[in-house]
């Protein structure tokens, strides 16, 4: 079994265990830093006068001296490395986007303890000359963090306004980083009421500088293989445009790009949640010697993705798929696909989506099924239409989850790790293992992205919110240890441990997987050219006590279902 070192954005689910698991359904063990090195967590500390919440602190982050030598020890022990810029350097994501009083020196000395962090990449690639490196870097977001430091809720609403209103268009690099409060006239924005807005233009700063390193003394002298830059919650305009802009010249100038994008070495999207998953499935390509690029096609049920900027990105959906392929190794076709996307826009159509999905399970075509049509969770109306059918069960990736670019980067990266390894892989014990971990993973996306987001979250936030200790606190669910009491905690944590029961029983008997009935649903075990092998799916279940907040807010449980196939 091939072994992949990789260091997560953060130790959310959707970037460590999902991670883990989809590279099992490829035949990759993966390598991780110890997971006290990798935590990130929310403030833990409080301050607060009868029901008035005054201020929390202590957060915590990844340990990044300690990172940087575990990618130094296992060097020698592995076939290639996946890194998060933002872990190694900042300590996760949250890390990466701190507010700062004072702001770091010129480019490229600008801050040596982080370039010597950073440097690590540049180490492991001299000394494994052979082995691909492939990094994973974000562009700081729009708003800040909430309860990190003591930001509330009201600051990340007014930095989010404020930091989407337009900015004057500028070209240099030292010109972006002197330009961030002016606007389109020439004149400063007003004042900030809710946060300090040049601590945070400090942060921006330091975290462009190390954008700029990544690309320009890394990237371009050939110490990284491949670079997925993500833009993490964007809009159309503001404060990130210019650095978008500059980024994408750089790739074209100096990086072999054509309009911004390398599909060889480095592309920029909406995206950072699902870009783990997508670099896993590049790196699966790469490890089972996946030699001509996979065709994919993409049908829209619904309008087409061309017309479709989801409210937190900057790119269009088609275009964000058309990347996101990139990403993944692939290429982007009319017709003649080696993988179809199912790209499901109105609820309306899901039943031809649905059509579509058996005929492309009769005919033999791999496929990856995207839920477009809700926000951040998958719809109740596409969801219950997928999973009515058996040939759901089949499918290669799948997600409703989060963000457009989030959606496509999981759901993309799990079909291509998959394909990648049904059509290389011939030994049946490996092939019953992997075939194990896909169903696993198929099974956890329906069970998080629409029983617990869709079905479960709402009666979760209901009673935290109205049992929140303080006035001030509208969101109690966004951190239950400091807004909630000890024993409504606890409370909430039983309902998510009971529904998620429920629910795991309750998605085992659907058409998708029949599990228990015969016969049940299938998944695909190996495809030999034109000969496909299938494994019945024969069992689930969730640890009573697995399903747990992770990060202690609604948004984000760990659930890691068990599914086993026959």
């Amino acid at each position: 079994m091939k072994k992949v070192l990789y260091v997560p954005l953060d130790d959310r689910p959707v970037n460590l265990d999902d991670v883990i698991v989809q590279g099992r359904s490829a035949g990759i063990e993966v390598i991780t830093p110890c997971i006290s090195d990798i935590t990130n967590r929310l403030d833990s500390q409080k301050t607060a006068s009868c029901s008035i919440l005054e201020s929390t602190s202590s957060p915590i982050f990844g340990n990044m001296p300690n990172i940087r030598q575990f990618i130094l020890d296992h060097a020698d022990s592995v076939d290639g490395f996946i890194i998060s810029a933002d872990m190694l350097a900042y300590g996760g994501l949250i890390g990466s986007r701190r507010l700062r009083s004072s702001g770091s020196g010129s480019y490229p000395n600008y801050d040596p303890s982080t370039t010597n962090l950073l440097d690590a990449i540049r180490l492991v690639k001299e000394s494994c000359p052979s082995k691909p490196v492939y990094v994973l870097d974000t562009i700081m977001r729009l708003a800040t963090t909430t309860y990190v430091e003591g930001v509330f809720q009201n600051a990340y609403d007014e930095s989010r306004s404020f930091m989407k209103q337009p900015r004057k268009e500028v070209c240099d690099f030292n010109g972006i980083l002197n330009g961030y409060d002016i606007k389109p006239d020439g004149t400063p924005y007003e004042s900030t009421t809710t946060f300090n807005k040049e601590h945070y233009y400090e942060a921006r700063r330091h975290k462009f500088k190390s954008n700029y390193y990544i690309l320009d003394k890394l990237a371009r002298l050939g110490y990284i293989d491949f670079l997925a830059i993500g833009v993490d919650d964007s809009s159309t305009q503001g404060v990130q445009a210019n650095e978008i802009t500059f980024v994408e010249g750089y790739i074209t100038a100096c990086l072999g790009g054509t309009d911004g994008q390398n599909p060889d070495r480095v592309v920029i999207l909406p995206d950072a949640d699902g870009l783990g998953h997508s670099l896993m499935a590049r790196m699966a390509n790469h490890l089972l010697c996946i030699s001509a690029k996979p065709r994919y096609t993409v049908q829209y049920f619904g309008p087409h993705g061309s017309t479709i900027i989801n409210p937190y990105e900057y790119m269009s959906v088609h275009e964000n798929i058309s990347h996101h392929v990139d990403i993944v190794g692939g290429q982007l076709v009319s017709d003649c696909p080696d993988v179809e996307i199912i790209a499901v826009t109105d609820v309306n159509q899901v039943s031809s989506a649905v059509s579509r999905i058996e005929s492309n399970a009769s005919n033999r075509v791999p496929t990856v099924v995207i839920d477009f049509v809700a926000g951040g969770a998958a719809n109740s109306a596409v969801t219950e239409a997928l999973l009515s059918s058996p040939s759901t069960g089949q499918i290669l990736g799948y997600s409703g989850w989060n963000t457009a670019g989030n959606k496509i980067g999981i759901a993309i990266g799990m079909g291509q790790a998959r394909y990648a390894y049904l059509t290389t892989e011939t030994h049946s014990a490996a092939l019953d293992a992997a075939v194990n971990a896909h169903g696993s993973l198929l099974f956890k996306r329906f069970l998080k992205d629409y029983y617990y987001k869709t079905l479960t979250i709402g009666e979760i936030r209901q009673y935290s919110r109205a049992n929140t200790l303080y006035t001030n606190i509208p969101y109690s669910d966004a951190n239950f240890l400091l807004f909630n009491s000890e024993s409504d905690y606890n409370y909430v944590l039983n309902v998510l441990q009971d529904r998620m029961q429920t629910h795991t029983g309750t998605l085992a008997c659907k058409n998708a997987f029949q599990i228990g009935q015969s016969p049940a649903s299938c998944s695909i075990r190996q495809i030999c050219g034109g000969t496909w092998s299938y494994a019945e799916y024969a069992s689930a279940s969730t640890a009573f006590e697995n399903p747990n907040y992770i990060w202690h807010r609604a948004f984000e449980i760990t659930v890691n279902p068990e599914v086993t196939l026959s």
